[in-house]
């Protein structure tokens, strides 16, 4: 019997020991440091730091060249390394950044819902029509001096080609920038764009194709305007035009469909206007037909640039993860996410919380525009209990904000931390660096657990937990790239 016992014991040891070996994940996966000491420093530092310290970029090239065989690159900047918003402390740019982001994040939610419903902004409130050519000769006023998360590029607009800092955003579709004379502008780096001094600016009538693609426009005297809302209230409306947009020394692209906004108000500061990367038909990426493009985005804190590149490959050690593409928002650019692990342990969490069902509801996307991610509350609470699971010696603070997770980490140089991981459809991991996850809130060492939940089906990936990588999107092979490490 005592053999037989033993006999029973020694295979289970066996089988309990098989089945660790097999579970054994890369240290990298369960843990990692957070460096506390540079993350203050980089917030201390965006505070005083002078726009009128970045380098001029080169002239912009005025020879167009072919698209078949050309790879865009463009230079791509935080917003705060641009525009100075004389904020008294870290806290209150904390606080501006997130009201913002809250802003942002309504306008996906409002614009997914608004396309399920089949109902068109214009059709909820009327068409402002009353510009008129004499009225618009006010001068340039400043707008809404907000802080946020987004991230601009150099691009050079019309012929001779004037450059112009744009906002990159893969949740919108129709560029657009700013244009004299102004109705009412706000304030912005580079001087407001004249189109009297370009040879290339054309107003597009009103059959014309790209006219028809808006969703917002009317027609006076068989010119084409245009308008475009947002969630949280901005809004531009004025002539749509095709102009020739140029990358750098990488060469131009004409006749790209864009607005020309003499009445632009809201939530806008420092860029000129918005380059539209989304999925839908009038984007920058639709127009020239590009095959893929990328994006690396650095510290939102720092004042180091990376790059925006057009029909580049995807680097070699990219994770990648479907693109999955909605039939009812054209624009969003969903993501096959099945879950997270912590600490290199799966979270429980449905993968049917992540897919888009038949009606166009549910999914994740991948957006450039917001800041902190946003996961359906289900998913949030699992993930985060996850998290506080593994950083109970680690003293904790009120919360914030819309973070309800945070820490006093003021008396700390460095800290290990569980290695939080997005798992995508296929079997792929990507882990995250701790500072894309733990942010600072203030400068007196509050740092935060950098994800919300939201009520809405929608979640978003958000360029906070971006930071550092390069996200590709390969259209051809519909694949979504995330590679770090590669601004």
């Amino acid at each position: 019997m005592a053999q037989k016992t033993l006999f029973y014991l020694a295979i289970f040891s066996a089988f309990f020991t098989l089945t660790s070996l097999s579970r054994t994940v890369p240290e990298s996966e369960t843990a990692t440091f957070l460096d506390v000491s540079a993350s203050l420093r980089q917030a201390h530092a965006v505070l005083s730091f002078d726009p009128e310290s970045l380098q001029p970029l080169e002239s912009q090239s005025q020879e167009s060249q072919p698209l078949n065989s050309s790879a865009f690159s463009l230079q791509l900047h935080p917003r705060d390394a641009l525009f100075n918003s004389q904020h008294k402390d870290y806290k209150s740019l904390t606080l501006t950044r997130l009201g913002r982001d809250s802003a942002r994040v309504n306008s996906l939610h409002t614009k997914l819902q608004l396309a399920l419903q089949g109902i068109k902004r214009v059709d909820l409130e009327p068409m402002h029509t009353e510009i008129q050519s004499q009225d618009l000769s006010t001068p340039v006023v400043s707008g809404v001096s907000q802080g946020s998360g987004e991230y601009f590029s150099r691009i050079g607009v019309g012929t001779p080609a004037k450059s112009f800092y744009m906002v990159l955003d893969t949740g919108s579709d129709v560029n657009w920038l700013q244009c004299g004379p102004c109705s009412d502008c706000y304030q912005q780096s580079d001087p407001v764009f004249n189109p009297a001094g370009s040879s290339t600016y054309s107003q597009l009538t009103c059959d014309a194709p790209q006219c028809q693609a808006l969703q917002e426009s009317t027609c006076r005297a068989n010119k084409c305007l245009y308008q475009v809302s947002y969630g949280d209230g901005s809004y531009t409306i004025g002539d749509y035009v095709t102009e020739t947009l140029s990358f750098g020394n990488s060469g131009s692209i004409n006749k790209i469909a864009l607005g020309c906004g003499h009445d632009n108000e809201g939530l806008f500061v420092a860029a000129a206007g918005l380059l539209g990367l989304g999925g839908g038909p009038l984007s920058l990426t639709s127009q020239f037909k590009a095959t893929t493009f990328s994006y690396c985005l650095v510290n939102r804190d720092s004042s180091a640039s990376s790059t925006l590149e057009f029909n580049s490959a995807a680097p070699a050690d990219s994770v990648t993860a479907p693109l999955v593409k909605s039939g009812k928002v054209g624009t969003f650019y969903y993501v096959g996410l099945t879950g997270f692990s912590v600490g290199g342990q799966p979270v429980s969490v449905p993968p049917s919380v992540f897919a888009v069902d038949d009606s166009g509801n549910g999914g994740i996307i991948v957006d450039s525009g917001t800041a902190i991610t946003r996961l359906q509350t289900q998913a949030y609470n699992a993930l985060r209990d996850a998290f506080k699971r593994l950083t109970r010696d680690l003293p904790t603070a009120s919360s914030f904000s819309l973070f309800d997770t945070c820490y006093n980490l003021s008396s700390r140089t460095k800290v290990q931390v569980p290695t939080v991981s997005f798992q995508f459809s296929g079997g792929k991991s990507l882990s995250l660096p701790a500072k894309n996850y733990l942010i600072p809130v203030d400068s007196a060492g509050t740092f935060c657990f950098a994800f919300a939940p939201t009520s809405s089906q929608l979640s978003i990936i958000g360029n906070v937990q971006q930071q550092g990588t390069r996200v590709s999107y390969d259209f051809a092979n519909k694949r979504v790239g995330f590679s770090p490490n590669k601004c």
